[in-house]
This record gives C-alpha cells, structure tokens and sequence, in this order.
C-alpha cells in the first residue's frame, strides 16, 4: 500500500514541479517577480504544517494521507482554469498544504512499518520507490511534450487520476506500532514542543537553511552560468533520479547501520565538499558533479533526523513532532531564498554557496552531539522499560 502510494506521489508532484514553471510563463505569463512569490507561496504549506496536523489530529495519519492525496487531485484537476496569479494562489496553497502532509505521514507511516533499529531502511527503501515515480513523471513530461502528444490541462488530469490512486491504495493502510498490528490507532497529540527533542529542531532547522539554498540557486547557477538548455538539464534530472532509485536504500540502511550521528556527520561532510565545489566550479563537468553529489545524499539529513526523533521521542508524540521539524525547516523556506537573492545582486553567486557551506559544517558539530540512546525523553524511557518487561513475560511463559 505504501509502495503504490509513495510512487504515485512522486509521479504526481513531480510531473506537477516538472511542468508548472513552463506552464506558468507559457500560459499565465508571469513576470520575474511573480515567479519568486509563487515559490514563497509553494512553501506555504511546510511552514504552517504543525497547525494543519493539529487541526486534524483526531484523524488517523494514513486517512489524513489519503484526504491530502484528494485535495491534491482536486487541485491539479483545477488548475488549467485560472487565468491570472492571484486566481492560481489558491490552487497552489492546496497543492503546498497537500503535499506537506503526504511527505510527513509517509515518513510516519514507513516508519510504523517496523522497530526502530530497521527504520532507516525502510525510509530508504520508501525514497528509492518515490524517486521510481519521478523518473516516470519526467519521462511522460519530456517524451509527451517533445512529441506534442499532450496539452497542460490534459497532463494535470493525469496527475490528478494518479493523487486518487495514491489515495485510495494508503486510505486502508493498517494501524501498526513497531511493526505490530494495533487494534486502533495510536494515539497522537495535536501540537507538541518539548526541550527532549531540541537536537531534532536544530537538526530540522540547518537541513531547511542549506537546503533551500541549494534549492533555489542550485539549477540556476548551471542554466545562468554554465548555460545548461532544458534537454541537457532534463537528462541531468533524470541521471540524478535514476541513481537515488538505486543508492537511497542503500544510505538508509547505512543509517541503521552506523546510527544517526555518524550519518549525519559524513554527509554534512559531504555537502561541504559538494557547496564549496559547487561554489569554485569553473566547468559545466565539474559543476555537475558537484550537482550530483549534493542531490544524491540530500535525503540523507531528514531520515537520519527521522530516525533519531523516533528513538527519543514517546510514541504519541511522534507525528506532531514530524510536523514541527517540518514548519521549522520551512521557517527558513522564504527568507533564505528571498535574503540570497537580494546579496546577489552586489555579489557573485558563488555567496550564497558559500553560507550553505557554513551551515554544513554547523550541521557537522550538531551532529557529533547526538545521542540517540542517552537522549531520550522519559516517557520513551518507560515505553521501551514496559516493552522489554512484556518482552520477558512473553519468554517466560515459552520457556
């Protein structure tokens, strides 16, 4: 149920971030300004996420998923109608807030899936499946509107169809806890902030600030600089993609492997590397694969900080605390990008990747200061001490 809904999710929204940009200046006829307050506007939905998962935490998560998964469809089945920005604001805040709550619940869900040792696995294993719909998604685009064979409103109908299909395979997806079927479904509280979990926050709040970075400039810099056309980064997407199917699982299982720290800490060493490259690059090869570099282990922050909440985190307090790593993240989502875009125009661009790079090594020494044993709250403390004690019951009555 996961899988199908995972790959159609990232068929979905993707084919959607592949094709709205195109769509907005070819049909909508945005002006450059318009552009960068659709992208804030995008982001929305990450930053308010906490309060949309407190107004709905009586719902269990994979109904909320799948209602999510609808309002997306709704969206996109919408969107070829409006005619101007402010009439497409509306669709595009459904699509943020609907796209945020997928991506939380499917790390909640994938994690539920099995115990904690093992949870970095399976969110490789979730990533690689949503990065198979990517790929998907990118080929429809590039072959269909290479060939003419579809219009934008015939392709948003698609990835509407596609957002029902998530939803209904994940709306019967079963209530588990550490792998095990529960009977209901686990208690959640609607809003959670505790001083337990303030490694996770910085965790979430450095991820968002270099990342959106990246997210911003990383693109731009090869079409401005290097003057990469659409066909050539079209197959640099593809390339990227189609090697994160294959290598994402296999960061996951490093992360249970060698634990969260030690994740952590390798890849911010790596994403130092890649920023700083990045930054000095002086040719389209060796900017690429520093392009590479970064995208390919960029998945690896959010699971091992996924990991570690839930190895520190009481149960209830999961999901919302998901949220709130995800509002935090998002809190640097407008004014990172909107700050480096006002230094650029007195700087080069190689400024913002230089303070991206400095955020990695802050990520590094953060890193080096978790503990995911040591650091758990109380209430996960007498979690894992009646777990254990039913573990030796259940021995006992075997012998």
């Amino acid at each position: 149920m996961l899988a199908v809904a995972s790959a159609g999710f990232g068929f979905a929204m993707n084919a959607f971030n592949n094709l709205v940009t195109n769509y907005f200046n070819d049909v909508l006829h945005f002006s450059g300004p318009q552009f960068g307050y659709m992208t804030a506007v995008r982001e929305v939905g990450g930053f308010v996420l906490i309060f949309l998962t407190a107004m709905f935490y009586r719902v269990s998560v994979q109904k909320l998923a799948a209602g999510a998964l609808v309002v997306i469809a709704l969206a996109f089945g919408l969107f070829s109608l409006p005619k101007s920005f402010w009439s497409v604001v509306p669709l595009a805040l459904l699509t943020s807030f609907g796209g945020h709550i997928v991506l939380q619940s499917q790390v909640f869900l994938g994690m539920s899936l099995t115990t904690a040792g093992k949870s970095g696995s399976i969110l490789g294993r979730m990533n690689g499946i949503t990065q198979s719909g990517t790929v998907a998604a990118l080929v429809m685009i590039l072959v269909a509107f290479r060939f003419h064979w579809l219009s934008y409103r015939a392709t948003f109908y698609i990835m509407a169809a596609v957002a029902v299909a998530a939803g209904v395979a994940i709306v019967r997806f079963p209530h588990l806890r550490e792998g095990q079927l529960q009977a209901s479904a686990p208690k959640r509280q609607p809003m959670v902030w505790s001083r337990f979990y303030h490694f996770y926050y910085w965790l979430s709040l450095l991820d968002g600030a270099r990342g959106q970075v990246f997210f911003a400039f990383g693109l731009w810099v090869l079409v401005n600089r290097f003057e990469l056309d659409v066909a050539q980064v079209s197959i640099l997407l593809l390339a990227v993609t189609s090697a994160c199917i294959f290598i994402t699982p296999r960061l996951g299982r490093a992360i249970d492997r060698f634990g969260e720290r030690r994740a952590l800490a390798a890849v911010n060493v790596a994403f130092f590397v890649a920023l700083l490259g990045y930054a000095l690059a002086n040719t389209v090869v060796v900017a690429c694969l520093f392009y590479v570099i970064y995208a390919i282990v960029a998945p690896v922050p959010q699971m091992a900080a996924s990991t570690y909440l839930r190895k520190i985190c009481a149960p209830e307090h999961l999901a919302p605390s998901l949220a709130m790593g995800v509002t935090i993240a998002h809190a640097t989502a407008v004014s990172i990008p909107i700050a480096a875009g006002f230094v650029l125009n007195y700087v080069g661009y190689q400024v913002p990747f230089y303070f991206a790079a400095g955020v990695a090594v802050i990520g590094f020494f953060v890193a080096l200061r978790i503990d995911s044993a040591g650091q758990r709250c109380p209430a996960r403390i007498a979690a894992d001490e009646d777990a254990a004690a039913d573990k030796g019951a259940v021995e006992n009555v075997r012998n």
